[in-house]
């Protein structure tokens, strides 16, 4: 089998890469693509594939400001050359599941979100209080035309694999397919329970965007009288910081050894957001700590209401404050909010996405 994986970025160790890292693991000698590459920002595993990449790679300041360019992304993806290979497996947040792939070679799409300010989160990137209301009117009619463009290569690929029911249903809404579901990877094997006993304190870990809305997570520790550590790095901190008070503390990009033991000194971890899936809850109740999250969204698969930790249904500060205080009065099983993670290891995506793979390429 002459195997391909397509993403879209390669600039750090969010939710995707660490699905990649796993299919680089299994797939050691498959050649790996993306549309930019910011050398050492990824495991050895994926770095070892020498990822190949597209013009946008270099364009002027591109490793900081890649999102810039993204009305050149689908040209950018319509040239990549896959004419050697018979399995090519995208996984595409944004555009690399739009890759053009010669008639006799399979197309597996590992679908994390479509690509979401095109479709239903313009506002929360692109509106006119993120970038002012020129800014906003111009990008419109180039997102709508990213949404278009996104619709019309649905067809591209061959078979559609979801990591959440949740996102299956919008893979259903906006491309008219059917997707198979394999839940993302957790390594239950890093993440795990210490010694230490829990602080009356909150933890958000997160890039600092504005659907994570993490600003709700800051108004709820403050109602509830709680401090809130907030370890993650992007674009809404100083927004964000303007917010908090002295009770807040941001850490900034932290190694994982550190978000390991923020894990475990927190009594609680916030998922504040709406997420397509939702690592870090999983992360958190691999270390045995239960989580606040909105019940909306991938939460709903990955939360066990009452068992594991609290959804919420409104997303008001309020909410989260009554929830964040009564889930701390309450006794959980540290055990069973562990045994409930290791449902969704690294073990288990390995080997169901391994299968799909074969089976696509027989």
């Amino acid at each position: 089998m002459r195997l391909a994986f397509v993403h879209d970025w390669l600039t750090g160790m969010r939710g995707g890469e660490k699905a990649l890292e796993v299919l680089c693991e299994r797939f050691p000698s498959a050649s790996l693509f993306a549309l930019v590459h910011t050398p050492g920002s990824v495991s050895p595993a994926i770095e070892r594939l020498h990822p190949r990449v597209t013009f946008i790679q270099y364009l002027p300041l591109v490793s900081r400001y890649y999102r810039q360019y993204l009305p050149l992304f689908p040209t950018a993806v319509e040239q990549l050359d896959l004419d050697d290979f018979d399995t090519v497996v995208s996984l595409s947040h944004c555009c690399a599941k739009s890759i053009v792939c010669p008639g006799r070679t399979r197309h597996l799409c590992y679908c994390l979100t479509p690509v979401r300010y095109a479709w239903d989160q313009f506002d929360a990137y692109f509106g006119p209080n993120r970038i002012g209301r020129l800014g906003s009117r111009l990008m419109r009619p180039a997102m709508a035309a990213l949404a278009r463009w996104d619709r019309d290569t649905a067809s591209r690929v061959d078979r559609y694999v979801a990591i959440s029911h949740y996102v299956a249903g919008r893979i259903a809404r906006y491309y008219n397919r059917e997707a198979t579901v394999v839940y993302p990877p957790v390594d239950t094997s890093f993440f795990r329970p210490g010694t230490q006993a829990p602080e009356r304190s909150a933890l958000v870990v997160s890039a600092l965007v504005p659907y994570k809305r993490i600003d709700l997570a800051i108004e709820a520790c403050r109602l509830a009288r709680v401090p809130l550590t907030i370890a993650g790095e992007g674009p809404d901190r100083p927004h964000l910081e303007r917010l908090a008070d002295e009770t807040v503390t941001f850490l900034g990009r932290v190694s994982d050894e550190t978000v390991r033991d923020l894990y475990r000194r927190s009594a609680v971890t916030l998922l504040p957001g709406e997420e397509d899936f939702g690592i870090v809850p999983l992360e958190a109740q691999a270390c045995g700590r239960p989580v606040v999250a909105l019940g909306r969204g991938g939460a709903r698969e990955t939360i066990a209401d009452g068992q594991t930790g609290t959804l919420v249904n409104g997303a008001s500060a309020e909410a989260f404050a009554e929830a964040i205080t009564r889930t701390l009065s309450l006794a959980f099983d540290d055990a069973a909010i562990r045994a409930h993670a290791e449902r969704f290891s690294r073990t288990r995506f390995g080997d169901e996405m391994e299968a799909l793979i074969h089976a696509e390429s027989a």
